[in-house]
């Protein structure tokens, strides 16, 4: 049956390839999702067809290797899998333990042996509450020899007051968090909560998990995995690549010359982000975005506040503007600038899509928050693994004052004080979905893809985390997706450095952003998400950015005119142009129903008040 399955997969991925190839030359997006319309409809029998998507046990299990001639504690359960169904059920209900595996023999001997070693006389004193529940932590440690710490995280929902946040890491795993008036209270909630489930762990004999529940027991993973090895190899591989050379040679000279004017803001661009444009004949850096922060004030209902700061977000909403910029280009009716556009028309449809020549990639110096930062050698205990465990790692993240925390660590309170963005990850994860540009411009143009994501990070030696984030939580949902969007799968490759990573404790709220086109920078302060006064580029006295949502809809309204879309200027609110984009709304709903069914968790939204504005 195991052979079945792998000669089914192999010849699904060598049939992806083949398709791939083929795919080079098409000139739209809209022929790429015609021919991934006709693959997913093939029929019932299909391969593709079949697949409902990756599961949290499928993903690990693909990406968890073991160094040859080492074999794994544990292995995962066999699946069996019925396409005629769309479903994968667990086939045996026992471990699947090699014969000649000493390792896997023991570890069942050693978890006996740690709940031996327990003392029942701690246990007594710790639920009495004769022992502090830190203390009885730390002894617990000792005798079982576990790594123990405790890390200090952020406290969330609608909490009146100055609380602070400790949870427990164990092995590796994070354990919930705790949350009192005092540090010493802090560490002791999380301490109770921390015991209480370690211990109940203990407790229980490891059982199977359900593939839909979550991810089987992960193999160990030593330091120092002679697998790594081959990646070097590749990475080192693709560092000669003389595009990959190039991209971040041109992002390089362009902060350079942009922060040589303004000196005195050279430490804001620590965490940078940009979008370069690559024809035959040069690359081009058309939008730049640095920062760590979002907003700590309340939802702006006006429209002109900078909800989230980070740099790829910046970035993104600059290449907004360029596009903008473009647009208008192209519906300026004269020749000569509509020439100079990166846009030409659809022959069967209304909208434009990008010129052949183009290609879009995006730059990053450190690797985006959230899941993509999944540790290259997941040291997770294989007995205290648990669906809520891996979702922390693999599952969607918030930022809170810049800060990353996981939707499965609490529940958030929809009308907390403070905004809550999503985290560059997931981000990145819904612009490879549903385009880099956003409801609005999906009016005028296709989904915009990028070619490659280039990481110039000089501290990551492993994209593993970022390819898990970006490509394969979305596996098997193009199927699903209104005609113009798909998955696009964009290379990602280690590069050199363009900036180095430095930051002041003055500036590191400060966010940077430009766009081609641009006078000048322009300086926001992450935590208010207004611009400062001494930002080169200011727009009045109410100290709104230019990347904000009112700026943008003011863009949307006059490339409108420009285009002559009347039914586009009868919406009156920000909300309702969104809104308009309906293709656009229903592939949004699809992503976001499709990560939450697939245990990923709810992506969280903002309250629709900052959208209920008008110019």
């Amino acid at each position: 049956m195991l052979t079945a399955i792998f000669q089914t997969t192999r010849r699904r991925y060598s049939f992806e390839y083949k398709t791939h190839v083929k795919l080079k030359g098409l000139q739209s997006t809209r022929d790429l999702c015609c021919i991934f319309k006709r693959v997913s409809m093939a029929g019932r029998g299909s391969c593709v067809r079949g697949s409902r998507g990756p599961s949290f046990a499928q993903i690990l299990k693909k990406n968890t290797s073991v160094p040859p001639g080492m074999h794994m504690p544990f292995l995962a359960p066999n699946f069996s899998v019925n396409l005629n169904n769309n479903s994968a059920d667990v086939g045996s209900k026992k471990d699947v333990l090699p014969k000649s595996t000493k390792g896997a023999q023991n570890a069942p001997a050693k978890e006996e042996t740690r709940q031996k070693n327990i003392p029942e006389e701690l246990l007594e004193k710790y639920r009495r509450g004769e022992t502090h529940a830190v203390s009885a932590l730390y002894e617990l440690a000792q005798l079982l020899q576990f790594h123990l710490e405790f890390k200090e995280t952020v406290t969330t929902g609608n909490i009146q007051g100055l609380y602070f946040a400790f949870c427990a890491v164990i092995d590796g795993v994070e354990y919930k968090t705790g949350m009192g008036q005092n540090k010493k209270e802090a560490k002791a909630s999380a301490a109770r909560s921390a015991l209480d489930e370690f211990l109940q762990s203990l407790d229980k004999k490891p059982k199977l998990l359900e593939a839909s529940a979550g991810p089987p027991p992960l193999p160990l993973k030593p330091k120092g995995s002679l697998c790594q090895e081959p990646l070097h190899a590749k990475f080192s591989y693709e560092r000669k690549n003389p595009m990959y050379e190039k991209i971040p040679l041109a992002v390089k000279q362009m902060l350079n010359k942009l922060i040589d004017k303004h000196p005195e803001f050279r430490s804001c661009g620590g965490t940078v982000a940009a979008f370069v444009i690559e024809t035959p004949t040069e690359c081009e850096v058309v939008a730049i975005g640095t920062g760590d922060f979002n907003t700590s004030e309340s939802v702006s209902a006006n429209g002109r506040t900078l909800h989230d700061s980070h740099a790829v977000v910046s970035a993104r909403r600059s290449l907004l503007r360029f596009l903008y910029r473009q647009l208008l280009l192209f519906y300026s009716k004269n020749p000569t600038m509509v020439e100079k556009s990166i846009f030409v028309p659809d022959q069967t449809t209304k909208l434009l899509i990008l010129k052949t020549n183009i290609t879009i990639h995006l730059y990053m110096n450190q690797l985006p928050k959230g899941a993509a930062q999944i540790q290259p050698q997941l040291r997770l205990n294989p007995h205290s693994i648990s669906a809520y465990e891996v979702s922390h790692q693999m599952g969607l993240h918030v930022t809170i004052d810049g800060k990353v925390f996981s939707t499965f660590s609490c529940q958030f309170d929809q009308v907390a004080s403070k905004v809550v963005s999503m985290s560059a990850s997931d981000k990145l994860m819904q612009w490879e979905v549903l385009g880099f540009q956003g409801a609005l411009l999906s009016h005028y143009i296709e989904p915009i893809y990028i070619s490659s994501i280039l990481m110039g990070d000089a501290n990551c030696s492993d994209v593993r985390g970022i390819e898990i984030a970006v490509k394969q939580r979305v596996d098997g949902i193009t199927s699903r997706l209104p005609m113009y969007y798909c998955v696009y799968r964009p290379h990602i490759n280690l590069v050199s450095s363009a900036h180095p990573i430095e930051m002041s404790l003055a500036q590191k709220t400060l966010s940077m952003n430009w766009s081609q086109g641009d006078i000048s920078l322009e300086i926001v302060d992450g935590l208010t998400g207004k611009t400062v006064e001494s930002s080169p580029f200011k727009t009045g006295t109410a100290m709104a950015s230019r990347l904000c949502k009112a700026a943008m809809l003011s863009r949307f309204n006059l490339v409108a005119k420009e285009a002559n879309r009347q039914e586009l200027l009868e919406a009156v609110t920000y909300h309702e142009a969104k809104m308009m984009a309906k293709p656009y709304q229903e592939a949004k709903n699809v992503l976001r129903s499709y990560v939450m069914q697939h245990g990923f968790g709810t992506w969280i939204v903002k309250s629709p008040v900052c959208e209920h504005f008008s110019m």
